[in-house]
């Protein structure tokens, strides 16, 4: 009997964990699929707040909304049923991972910056993504070897600030202040003569921002 009660226990926790991957975004999450959801449901009439990437109450109360519409369990989570519904797929690999690590580098990088000029280190590494030259993956451009030097002294590491993920959400949304730059550096901190070899495009508080 003893068994059988662990066994049932284990069953129970299983399930459970099932249920919870897939709910995907729900109240408090901050990623690019609630991004998504957000642009959808105002598109739909459904959200009339902002699209920040924040999953607060009104995206609660939308989702509530299109999920009584379509005949959905009204929970206020997006989960697979609810973002299949709204043509999300729910695996894409610009997921909320990606969106903490853009906010992750952005605020390491960039702490103390004008706000314009996170927003432009986040669009560095996604001209990063879609550049030949560099890796494909938000992580793989994040932890390319000798990328970001925060990486190594913990600066990458310290709590995230908010501006920053105000910036990430900025800068997926397309805002891109340096230009469409791959490169930016601090002339006082820069110890590399090639990227002082830059052709330089803009320089935004204490980067400059390079092609």
């Amino acid at each position: 009997m003893k068994y059988i009660n662990i066994i049932i226990s284990l069953i129970l926790i299983l399930c459970i964990f099932s249920i919870s991957t897939y709910a995907l975004s729900q109240f408090g999450s901050k990623s690019q699929e609630v991004i998504e959801i957000q642009t959808k449901l105002k598109r739909w009439g459904y959200y009339d707040g902002e699209i920040d990437g924040i999953f607060g109450t009104q995206t609660k109360n939308a989702v509530i909304f299109f999920q009584k519409k379509n005949g959905l369990v009204a929970d206020g989570i997006a989960g697979k049923k609810t973002l299949a519904a709204m043509g999300i797929n729910s695996s894409s690999s610009n997921s909320s991972s990606d969106y903490e690590l853009l906010a992750r580098i952005i605020s390491a990088e960039a702490r103390g910056e004008p706000y314009m000029g996170q927003v432009a280190v986040g669009a560095v590494v996604l001209n990063r993504i879609e550049h030949p030259s560099f890796p494909d993956t938000m992580s793989g451009v994040i932890y390319q070897k000798g990328a970001f030097s925060c990486l190594n002294d913990g600066q990458f590491y310290e709590p995230i600030s908010q501006s920053a993920y105000n910036a990430a959400t900025d800068a997926i949304n397309g805002l891109d202040p340096s230009g469409g730059a791959i490169y930016y550096y601090n002339p006082k901190k820069a110890t590399s003569k090639w990227i002082f070899s830059r052709p330089v495009i803009t320089t935004i508080g204490d980067h400059r921002f390079c092609s």
